[in-house]
């Protein structure tokens, strides 16, 4: 992939009024959201990009929703219009859309708001890759292997903390808003529990500290299925359990997620602390050292480094490049 992988970008220029959101952004990026704009800006700066359209494999549609939601001419509201409008020039003035139906396109969104941003763009939600941090079965506007998890990192710097299973006294942590039923009856019933330790609203100890301390994380859907927490599990060494049915985990084409995490349906959640304890001190031991060798592929950096998530996530994108095209008359320069 290192070596053969193209993606064109559509070019917009510095004085485009929504340039804020269509080039990639000057900062380092932070937050809740960060992957969308970490994949961006270190994608248009990569050796992956070029500028010939022959060579393309890929085209990158590069509006940033996490953008267009803070900006009150377009809103949340104003999403779905503005990528419709955006979509339809694209279409207009440029022939590589209508060559594959936009089979060789694709854009990326973190942030929630990205579900309903293609709803007045079907074109883009049936045939472009979408990748996306919201990537659920359930959801009818994703495409397993069509379309990619994005993974939800909190970036942070220096090395993952090396903190040994031992020394981690708690059996399971979850801490967050209760805005699903989900998280709803995980906190009725182990707001209360000595082993698991439940948190609604603010915690008693530092988020981090919880995390060093618990041998088991719950990610626990909320609103949508995805969170940052299942990274900040992995960063901390913790092994994550996922309570979100229909998620379609990051890197699945790659990862074997049972090697190092625990999926636990909804419904199970009465017999959490069960499943829990089921697991032996070997097996516990085992997908705690091969959650440690993951870590790598759940990090942001400034400068990509080789199977981090820059490169994970581009590998998932890589895979899905093979889309039947016909050349163009003549290759085109912008």
């Amino acid at each position: 992939m290192k070596r053969k992988f193209k993606i064109y970008v559509y070019p917009h220029k510095k004085n485009h009024p929504f340039a804020h959101t269509l080039l990639p952004v000057s900062f380092e990026p932070s937050g809740n959201y960060a992957s969308e704009s970490y994949l961006k800006k270190l994608l248009v700066a990569s050796h992956f990009i070029t500028k010939s359209s022959s060579e393309a494999d890929l085209f990158f549609l590069p509006f940033s929703i996490a953008r267009l939601r803070h900006d009150r001419r377009v809103d949340v509201g104003g999403i779905a219009d503005f990528i419709q409008r955006y979509v339809y020039e694209i279409m207009q003035d440029y022939p590589f859309w209508n060559r594959s139906g936009g089979a060789d396109h694709f854009y990326v969104a973190c942030h929630s708001a990205g579900r309903s941003a293609m709803n007045k763009a079907e074109e883009v939600k049936l045939s472009a890759i979408q990748v996306v941090c919201s990537a659920s079965y359930f959801l009818s506007g994703y495409v397993a292997h069509k379309d990619v998890c994005l993974p939800q990192i909190w970036p942070r710097k220096g090395d993952p903390p090396g903190i040994y299973s031992s020394q981690r006294s708690k059996l399971a942590f979850f801490a967050g808003t209760m805005n699903s039923p989900v998280r709803e009856r995980l906190l009725q019933l182990w707001g209360n529990d000595s082993e698991i330790s439940v948190f609604n609203g603010r915690l008693s100890v530092q988020y981090s500290e919880a995390l060093l301390s618990s041998r088991f994380c719950l990610h626990v859907k909320g609103f949508e299925v995805n969170t940052a927490r299942i990274a900040d599990a992995i960063f901390y060494g913790c092994v994550p359990v996922i309570i979100a049915n229909h998620y379609d985990l990051p890197f699945t084409d790659i990862l074997n997620w049972k090697k190092f995490s625990l999926v636990v349906a909804t419904l199970d959640i009465p017999h959490l602390r069960d499943i829990l304890k089921a697991l032996t001190l070997d097996k516990y031991l085992e997908m705690h050292q091969n959650l440690l060798a993951v870590r790598m592929h759940f990090q942001w950096h400034t400068k990509p480094r080789d199977y981090d998530a820059f490169h994970m996530v581009l590998y998932e994108i890589w895979l899905r490049r093979n889309v039947v095209r016909p050349p163009l008359p003549q290759d085109s320069q912008f």
